[in-house]
């Protein structure tokens, strides 16, 4: 009962009015680089280059195999069932869990939104090897990036240095509830352009001070550092933001829904950015949102906590409950839809082996939900880890 979830591309429009020199210089390049398939002079078609690209990629393998992680969503489960799910994640085999970080979850009636941070601590202090990911909280309204940083810090010690700051520009049913206005695009980036200077330096080591157009500090410093390099993530889902994780980060995280459009709007743009900077090219880490149910009865119950997810106005909504009524109106098969349904352990496979084949992800990450999670996670230890496991391996 394997469907393939339709591509939910929406356009971003054409970056306008960017004030910081910073982001005009991390816009440009991608524009260049996504003219390519137009460009006369272009010697090589765009696809032929994504083919290059993906080979590449799948060459790294003999490098650094595939880390694959399991999802623990706070707005599904409150905060006590998560650390059991990590513990159950490190029995299984898992090599990470991402750990979602929000203050209001998507619907009011079948939901938690616990707090992340106390959360990993917790997971922390009950497993012993696996590692840990905010998959993401933001740095910009909630908290002063220096406060993240000093959070992670914390996590990275808590944890014997398993931790990894995955972050993006935010939503506004995070923010709202606080009071926050939540700004475009060109604002919410050039923002995090600052943030993620900031948490690095501090990360790092560094007393800063630092006078940017929205944060400043004052020889702040870190007093419990990190154990070691603490990496940063950034979300993209568009070649902006790939680019800057490229220029800032270490790594990007991204929701795949096609391995082909991923390449062309994140992973290319910000392997052309790194290049062009001199950087490593930035950490892949993919996610993909499959339910484990066998009919579509099981498929919306599994699903209740998050049909606000795919609800009209989701960007602008401050109340989950005004999400939860829009999902409602809608036809089940319409969310649904939205979703791939996996109904045994080979359609979670076939459903993830791409990220590992067609993008030779670096961390491929398990975003499922279903009725009995416990059940699911001794699944995907058994049947779903080895397999996927096996296809990261580099030929002999």
């Amino acid at each position: 009962m394997h469907r393939s979830r339709r591509p939910m591309l929406g356009g971003t429009g054409r970056h306008r009015d960017i004030i910081k020199i910073e982001m005009r210089a991390i816009v440009l390049p991608v524009r260049d680089l996504l003219q390519r398939e137009s460009d006369a002079e272009c010697s090589v078609p765009w696809t032929q280059a994504i083919r290059q690209r993906q080979s590449e990629r799948r060459k790294l393998r003999c490098w650094a195999m595939t880390r694959f992680a399991y999802f623990c969503g706070h707005e599904q489960w409150q905060p006590e069932v998560l650390v059991e799910h990590a513990q159950l994640a490190e029995k299984a085999g898992f090599d990470l869990v991402v750990v979602s970080e929000h203050f209001h979850p998507w619907v009011d009636d079948t939901s938690a939104a616990g707090f992340a941070f106390s959360t990993i601590g917790a997971m922390a202090t009950a497993t012993d090897h696996i590692g840990f990911a905010t998959g993401v909280t933001t740095p910009l309204w909630r908290y002063h990036p220096a406060v993240v940083a000093q959070a992670a810090a914390t996590l990275d010690r808590l944890s014997g240095g398993r931790f990894h700051l995955g972050v993006g520009t935010g939503e506004n049913i995070n923010e709202g509830p606080l009071g926050y206005s939540f700004p475009k695009y060109a604002e919410r980036a050039a923002r995090m352009d600052e943030a993620l200077q900031i948490m690095r330096r501090l990360l790092d080591g560094e007393k800063l001070s630092f006078d940017g157009d929205y944060y400043t500090t004052d020889r702040a410093k870190l007093y419990s550092p990190p154990l070691g390099e603490v990496p940063l993530w950034l979300a993209a889902g568009g070649p902006k933001s790939a680019a800057l994780a490229a220029l800032r980060a270490q790594g990007v995280i991204t929701s795949v829904r096609d391995p082909a459009t991923t390449l062309e709007r994140v992973v290319e743009p910000a392997r052309a950015v790194a290049e062009a900077e001199g950087k490593p090219v930035p950490t892949l880490v993919t996610t993909h949102w499959t339910v484990f149910a066998q009919d579509d009865r099981e498929a919306w119950e599994a699903l209740s906590a998050w049909r606000g997810l795919r609800a009209p106005g989701r960007l602008e909504a401050v109340d989950p409950e005004i999400l939860r009524t829009r999902a409602d109106d809608l036809p089940r098969d319409e969310i649904l839809s939205q979703y791939t349904i996996a109904a045994s352990a080979q359609d979670i496979i076939d459903a993830y082996l791409p990220l590992v084949t067609d993008l030779a992800a670096d961390v491929v990450t398990l975003q499922m939900t279903s009725t009995d999670q416990p059940a699911l996670i001794s699944l995907l230890g058994s049947e779903v880890l080895p397999a996927l496991k096996r296809s990261s391996r580099p030929p002999a």
